[in-house]
């Protein structure tokens, strides 16, 4: 059985902290400012960002830990945990939204100092942004459902101050402050949508959920290659476990065969296989190859 490195990624963890903390301080000057249930919701948010963006270093920090007797697998499902907790936060976030929205909509008030309230909600937006951007890049190209969670976290949060904005924008210039409200209602219910599919891919991983077909393609080609050789293999079992993943097979060796000479086919399709895609961790089994008599 083999392991081989992954990349440490509790570094874009802290850039999303450090955002969260800029941001938070930006959109609550915004809501002071204008007194804006929109402006209020989006700063609430930011508060959740900042919550998830610190779950989130945390499993980020227990993934790292290498594997011990406890957990022979390693700790990679601990990314797990934390796109459900982001998943959590934003339906907490959306209630929260909802509750202050529906209130503002009963007890109506006039907005002041749009002007300046809405330049910092849009360079709060524009942090935002660029940092969703690094992290769905990093999660996605480095398989961490972590980071990938907070970086879709973050993105709703985009979205969010940029319906904000658009309906401040409208408020402005047609007077109509109902429009503030019903526009963070419609927010709240998109960003429900976002937290139901973290959470079924967090629930998803935790049940230990096959590589995805693109990459079992790749497990599957580099055991094509040892088959026209006449090695061949059975009971391939795969699974993700944040960045880990775990393939385990049979190997089917010649009955003729010493012990040697199987292990050192073992050790070259174990090799095979962990440079074919990172983070590989493989489990073989050798046992010789059913004769027609068998």
């Amino acid at each position: 059985m083999s392991h081989s490195g992954t990349t440490d990624l509790r570094r874009y963890a802290w850039l999303s902290i450090a955002a969260a903390v800029f941001t938070i301080v930006l959109k609550m000057g915004a809501w002071a400012l204008t007194g804006s249930v929109g402006l209020l919701s989006d700063a609430l948010e930011s508060f959740v960002n900042l919550a998830g963006a610190m779950f989130a270093l945390w499993m980020l920090s227990v993934s790292r830990a290498p594997p011990d007797r406890e957990h022979p697998f390693g700790h990679g499902k601990a990314e797990y945990f934390s796109a459900g907790f982001e998943g959590v936060l934003i339906l907490g976030a959306a209630v929260a939204i909802g509750v202050t929205a529906v209130d503002r909509l009963l007890h109506p008030r006039e907005l002041e100092a749009l002007g300046l309230g809405l330049a910092c909600s849009v360079l709060a937006t524009v942090v935002n942004f660029a940092v969703a951007r690094v992290l769905l890049r990093v999660g996605t190209t480095q398989h961490s459902i972590a980071l990938e969670g907070d970086g879709r976290h973050l993105m709703t949060d985009v979205w969010t101050s940029v319906g904000v904005i658009v309906g401040l924008g409208l408020v402005a210039v047609t007077g109509m402050v109902w429009l503030d409200p019903v526009l963070a209602l419609l927010v709240a219910a998109n960003i429900v949508r976002e937290a139901v599919s973290l959470m079924r891919r967090s629930a998803d991983g935790l049940m230990d959920h096959a590589l995805p077909d693109h990459e079992l393609h790749v497990v599957e080609g580099v055991l094509a290659g040892f088959a026209a050789r006449g090695i061949h293999s059975a009971e391939l079992r795969t699974h993700r476990a944040g960045q880990a993943r775990f393939v385990a097979l049979e190997v089917l060796v010649p009955g003729e065969w010493t012990v040697q000479r199987g292990h050192d086919v073992v050790d070259e399709l174990e090799s095979a296989l962990r440079a074919c895609l990172t983070g590989m961790t493989v489990v073989t089994h050798l046992a010789p190859m059913p004769t027609s008599d068998s």
